[in-house]
């Protein structure tokens, strides 16, 4: 009868980690990682930053947005918004009228930066598809591996891209992600390094080492790379002078 009892409890036990393995799916795994960096914050926020010279302000509230960034050009005081309804420009205060051919990569220029400022945060717009791959370990610590595919409809104009995101088994932090994009000549790949980490009134910022492979790659290798130190560091991203309202 002892014996019978113990076999059950195991079995049991067996039972109740494969449930919880089984809703560890990749929507799960981002839910949380939204939520220990603050991801249901930014939804309500003003978040201000400089990055390379040009400052950037992003309010949000409730799905409704307004992106912008303010730069000095040859004494010009250049502000650029991206909204729901748009995209406008104005020249010292003036606003003017952008080609039509134009609006779409200044519109991907400025959403790119405030994309990137607040990850994982975005990624459970309709438009984005995720696909749990595998474990990982980087540096010694295992990470889930998450792909990120977007949809063409809503997805903006670099809808083709493809992110990796490896978020920590432990904590949910992203402390890496991967991505491959088109240019002029082929794809480009990157993969960056979080670092700097700081919480602004409950928001998770970092700064990233962003690196390129120095040969032919996949996507799917950047890690492998990184860890034997097969990536060239080609810049640093730094959100410098971060403020929460």
């Amino acid at each position: 009868m002892l014996r019978r009892i113990c076999l059950i409890v195991v079995l049991t036990s067996v039972l109740v980690n494969c449930k919880q393995e089984e809703k560890l799916t990749a929507k799960a795994i981002i839910d949380r990682a939204m939520e220990v960096s603050g991801g249901n914050k930014v939804s309500n926020s003003t978040i201000d930053f400089n990055f390379r010279n040009i400052h950037y302000t992003a309010y949000r509230n409730n799905g409704i947005f307004e992106l912008g960034r303010i730069f000095i050009k040859e004494n010009d005081t250049i502000v650029d918004w991206l909204t729901n309804i748009g995209f406008q420009r104005t020249i010292n205060r003036e606003l003017i009228k952008v080609a039509d051919s134009m609006v779409p990569r200044y519109s991907a220029s400025v959403n790119s930066v405030h994309y990137f400022s607040v990850l994982p945060y975005g990624l459970n717009d309709a438009a984005v598809n995720k696909n749990y791959i595998s474990e990982v370990k980087i540096k010694g610590e295992t990470y889930h591996k998450i792909r990120i595919t977007f949809n063409e409809d809503g997805g903006g104009e670099d809808f083709d891209d493809v992110f990796l995101y490896y978020v920590n088994k432990e904590n949910f932090k992203v402390d890496y992600l991967a991505y491959s994009y088109a240019e002029d000549h082929g794809i480009g790949l990157r993969f960056r390094e979080a670092y700097n980490e700081r919480i602004v009134k409950g928001i998770r910022f970092v700064d990233y080492n962003n690196y390129k492979s120095e040969g032919e790659a996949k996507l799917e290798d950047l890690e492998t790379l990184f860890e034997a130190n097969k990536l060239k560091l080609l810049s640093k991203i730094e959100l410098k002078e971060v403020t929460v309202n």
